[in-house]
């Protein structure tokens, strides 16, 4: 099992399966040029590798805001449904505390002060995952379609 930053394309590629589980808007056929593109924005695409396959993914940029200082943002955190704790009787992998523990090494490692990431209002699961990692709801987020 390894955490690693996608650099090729058939890591970035890699990721798309779990990425949809999330993004299911996206197309296959354009993942790689959209992250590609992504990329010279700033984006990055790490994932958590077991068995020569992906089973978690984070998309990630670092920011500087007057607000927040220097921060990470992540885009995208996501584990596969098949691979999820969700209170299951079976034991936990961990791959998403795992994943989250790396962002945050990872944050720390290139000078950030903060952590941060947005999170759909019907996102629960993911929500109960977020504030037992010890995040706060500091925000509402707005937006409107132009």
């Amino acid at each position: 099992m390894s955490i690693q930053i996608a650099e090729f394309d058939f890591q970035i590629l890699g990721c798309f399966p779990i990425i949809f589980q999330l993004r299911p808007h996206l197309e296959e056929a354009k993942f790689t040029e959209q992250v590609r593109y992504q990329m010279k924005e700033g984006y990055q695409l790490a994932f958590l590798e077991l068995d020569e396959q992906a089973v978690a993914v984070a998309g990630f940029r670092i920011y500087t805001s007057l607000a927040s200082g220097k921060f990470l943002y992540i885009d995208d955190l996501i584990v596969d449904e098949l691979k999820r704790c969700l209170r299951r009787a079976t034991p936990t992998q961990g791959y998403g505390k795992q994943l989250f523990k790396w962002l945050i090494e990872y944050a720390k490692n290139h000078g950030c002060e903060h952590l941060s990431l947005d999170s759909g209002v019907q996102r629960f699961a993911a929500h109960r995952f977020y504030l037992m990692e010890r995040m706060r709801i500091t925000s509402h987020h707005f937006s409107m379609e132009l």
